[in-house]
Parts: C-alpha cells; sequence; structure tokens
C-alpha cells in the first residue's frame, strides 16, 4: 500500500477507535478552555413520590385529640384495669383508624408530625405501678407489661412507635435498681416522665403548704433523671381549692413552674390552637369500656359522632 494511503488508514482506524470507546469521556470545550460534564437528567426513582394517606378523612386541623389514660395493665373488672390483651386491642384499633403517638410535649407545642390523613394520640400511663414498665429475670423488658406491649407491637408497625408519657409515683415501677435503666428506655423511645405528686392524695382536701409539698416532691425525685416534672396529672383528676397553684409557687426559696396539668376525664382534648384549650385542665379518656371511656369514643368516630384532628 502505497504511504500516503497508508497514513490515512491509520489515522482513520484511530480517529474510530477513539469514538467507538464505551467510557463516557470529559469533553473538551476549546472555546473556554475548560472541562464540561454532561448534566446528569433525573429518573423515575429519584423522583419525591407524595406519601400515601393514612386514612381518607379530610384534613382538620381544629379536630379533638385522644389522650388514652391507663392505670393497671392487668385483668380485672375496674376502669383503673386494662388486660395485656385489651391493651393490644387498642393499639390495633388505633392503628386501624389512623391513630399515631406523639408525646405530650409535642402535643402542647402543636407539632403533630404525621403522616397525611393521620391522627394523633397521646398514650399515658398513671401512678408507676410494676405492670407498666417490668423487667424479667434477665433485664428485658417484661413483653406483658404495658410498655413492653407497646415495643412489641412497634415491631410490626414501624410507622407506631413505642411512645408513651408516664405519670409516675415514688415507686417508679417496683425494681429499685433498674429506675435510672427504666426511664431512659422510656425517654429513648421518645416518651416522657412526669408529675403526678408523692403520696397521690385528694388535693383538693389539702392545705396550701401541702399541695405545694406534694408537687415539689414530684420535682425533687424527677430532675436528676432529667424527667418532666413541670407536666402533672391531677390525682383523682381533683384540683386543690387555690388553682393558682397549679401554675406557679415558691417553697423553701425555690420557684416551680408547671406548664400543663391533666384531668383524669372524660373527652378528647380541644388541640392547643383551640379559644377552648386550657393547658391547665386537658381532658383524657379512660381506656375502658363503658361510657365515655376509649371503646365508646371510638365507636363514636366510626360513626361520625367525633372528628379527631387530621393531618393535612
Amino acid at each position: 500500500m502505497p504511504k500516503t494511503l497508508n497514513h490515512l488508514f491509520c489515522a482513520g482506524a484511530i480517529a474510530l477507535g477513539v469514538l467507538g470507546c464505551g467510557e463516557s469521556k470529559p469533553v473538551v470545550a476549546e472555546s473556554e478552555g475548560k472541562i464540561e460534564t454532561p448534566v446528569k437528567q433525573p429518573t423515575i426513582a429519584n423522583r419525591k413520590v407524595p406519601p400515601k394517606r393514612v386514612t381518607n378523612r379530610p384534613a382538620n386541623r381544629d379536630g379533638v385529640v385522644f389522650i388514652a389514660e391507663y392505670h393497671h395493665i392487668r385483668k380485672g373488672k375496674s376502669t383503673m384495669e386494662r388486660a395485656p390483651n385489651l391493651l393490644r386491642r387498642d393499639l390495633e384499633r388505633l392503628y386501624k383508624l389512623g391513630f399515631r403517638p406523639i408525646n405530650v410535649k409535642e402535643f402542647l407545642a402543636g407539632r403533630f408530625e404525621l403522616p397525611p390523613g393521620a391522627s394523633p394520640v397521646v398514650l399515658t400511663f398513671d401512678d408507676a405501678n410494676p405492670s407498666q414498665v417490668r423487667f424479667d429475670a434477665e433485664g428485658k423488658l417484661d413483653p406483658e407489661c404495658g410498655l413492653g406491649i407497646l415495643e412489641e407491637f412497634s415491631k410490626s408497625h414501624p410507622d407506631f412507635p413505642p411512645k408513651a408519657t408516664f405519670f409516675v409515683l415514688p415507686e417508679l415501677w417496683g425494681q429499685p435498681a433498674d429506675r435510672a435503666k427504666k426511664i431512659e428506655m422510656i425517654k429513648a423511645w421518645g416518651g416522657e416522665v412526669a408529675n403526678h405528686t408523692v403520696t397521690h392524695p385528694n388535693l383538693g382536701r389539702l392545705t396550701d403548704q401541702r399541695v405545694k409539698e406534694e408537687i415539689a416532691g414530684s420535682f425533687k425525685l424527677l430532675e436528676p433523671f432529667g424527667g418532666n416534672p413541670e407536666l402533672l396529672a391531677l390525682p383523682l383528676g381533683i384540683s386543690p381549692k387555690n388553682k393558682s397553684l397549679l401554675k406557679s409557687f415558691e417553697l423553701q426559696g425555690k420557684n416551680y413552674n408547671l406548664d400543663a396539668v391533666f384531668l383524669v376525664g372524660a373527652n378528647p382534648a380541644p388541640p392547643p390552637t383551640s379559644a377552648k384549650f386550657d393547658r391547665y385542665r386537658i381532658p383524657r379518656i379512660q381506656a375502658c369500656e363503658g361510657p365515655f371511656g376509649l371503646d365508646d369514643w371510638l365507636d363514636k368516630l366510626e360513626t361520625g359522632q367525633v372528628k379527631p384532628y387530621v393531618a393535612p
């Protein structure tokens, strides 16, 4: 082959080899003297998909909030007792009806971080009896106690965390050596440990001095654990004669301030944005059967007799 043709053939082969390479190479922009990288186009996989609505209920920021109240998690006929299987049933029903848990602080702040169509529920436990938070012989959470049931439910329902608020007495569920561990577990799951006084008295029968001592005693109990003694559930749902003590007072040179006060029953609470909301008289719903119990209010929701808060 003549030299000229040979040179042309080789040059063409080299050019084809470069053009035929499967690798993506930066392109030199001679006019600007810089390297340009092709812009990556969006794909279907990385486009944001709107979250699916939990229920078909329309958004309702003015709706009421369910605050459920539990005591003993055991079999019994009292309104203060809820069998473990009934607590599980409550959780299943709440979940199917689109409820998702928030804590008291989130409720007070109106910070309802919920999926569209969901409604908030605040789960509260009073008195700190052992059936609520109990460890077994191996130091693990008993699956039959209240918190254990919440934890187990959350494993199969990841969008329903074991978040609850415990209004406690000094017994702190028994098992003194495990108190700190239990409180840390509750807090780690988004829960709170709050004030229920020291001796669970009828505050309406006490002097101002005794009322102060009862409330302040819980501050002294919970502050070392990083608890929330500024959140108070009234024993028996009864206020002291001097209701100003439920907001703030001074005792032995120290000032005490309460952020919210909860009653015993017997209906859903207005949202914090409502003109009817009183942070020092927040109603709850007892987790029991019968009129004005949790079962009754959920029945009313299903029949349209009550309109809950619904996230947009």
